[in-house]
């Protein structure tokens, strides 16, 4: 899977074995995918920032790809996977280092600079917005009262694992990573994803069948409760992150968003990405960036134009 210099090696972390892949030499990037993804979805990366005269390093967060996958839901919150992180830079000898993350990546990187801002740089953080928190309401209820009980990360509170293997992984990818709506995702009980798979998928420029094939493959090995536990903590992580009620992200940082993606185009979730609002949480917050015509998977769909994004905001540091 996808070789031209890419090094996989699996190091010790927090009690459990997470998997890198990584290249170049080098000031160390740390990319941090999210769901559905695994290391892969950062490829053009780890290429391109080689070659500018970087150490690109992604790992698989726990529960993804070739990472241990704990069996307790509840070892899946913030404090976890932060932790994990913290122990792969030990690992691989970085005391400080740039961070990019996307979707939930992008959530984790908000608290990994929450909790040690110390070890970053400077952040670039794609799709999801630095979620300030609310003191009277838990998430999932927020969620339910906005969205209602089909919303998709209300529906990924219960065992959805089964109806996304019976309409089959790869529709699910095609579906997920191509064709996701500007707008909320609802996953109606017992036919979610079935009416919009029935309708056939070209895919774009920017997927072809072989890089398609590697996320079915992986996930085919792995199934999808590792990477859905990350839903299923949001209420424990709110009651552990009651410490850190109203404190700042103190990293500089660039935050990065397709104008077709659903996390854009859900009402609550654009208020939190404009940058008078953003900045009041994140005071070394630097610039907003909307990109016209892409969607939730932009490192993807246009890894020329993100690269360059990081590039220029790294270059200042």
């Amino acid at each position: 899977m996808e070789g031209n210099g890419i090094e996989h090696r699996t190091v010790r972390a927090n009690g459990i074995n997470i998997h890198l892949a990584e290249k170049g030499e080098g000031p160390i990037i740390l990319f941090l995918h999210g769901f559905p993804e695994f290391w892969y979805s950062w490829r053009h990366q780890l290429h391109a920032f080689a070659s500018l005269g970087y150490r690109a390093v992604a790992p698989d967060l726990r529960g993804y790809g070739d990472s241990d996958a704990p069996a307790d839901v509840n070892s899946y919150t913030y404090f976890h996977v932060v932790g994990d992180l913290i122990g792969v830079l030990d690992a691989i000898g970085a005391d400080k280092v740039f961070v990019v993350g996307h979707d939930w990546g992008a959530l984790i990187a908000w608290y990994l600079c929450l909790f040690r801002p110390d070890r970053v740089k400077a952040l670039v953080n794609l799709s999801v917005a630095f979620p300030p928190r609310d003191a009277m309401n838990k998430p999932i209820d927020t969620f339910r009262a906005f969205y209602g009980d089909e919303y998709y990360i209300c529906r990924f509170q219960g065992a959805i694992e089964t109806e996304l293997v019976e309409i089959g992984i790869d529709k699910v990818f095609k579906y997920i990573l191509t064709s996701l709506p500007a707008a909320p995702l609802y996953l109606p009980k017992g036919k979610a994803l079935r009416e919009q798979i029935d309708i056939p998928i070209t895919l774009p420029s920017w997927l072809s069948e072989d890089e398609l094939k590697c996320y079915v493959t992986q996930y085919e090995k792995t199934g999808f409760t590792g990477s859905l536990n990350y839903y299923r903590n949001f209420d424990l992580g709110w009651e552990l992150t009651a410490p850190w009620t109203r404190s700042k992200v103190e990293v500089p940082t660039k935050f990065i968003v397709g104008d077709l993606d659903l996390t854009y185009n859900t009402p609550g979730f654009r208020e939190s990405m404009n940058f008078d609002v953003m900045k009041k949480h994140v005071p070394l917050l630097e610039d907003v960036v909307v990109m016209k015509g892409v969607g939730h998977f932009l490192q993807e769909e246009k890894p020329d134009e993100i690269n360059q994004h990081i590039y220029d905001f790294f270059q200042k540091f």
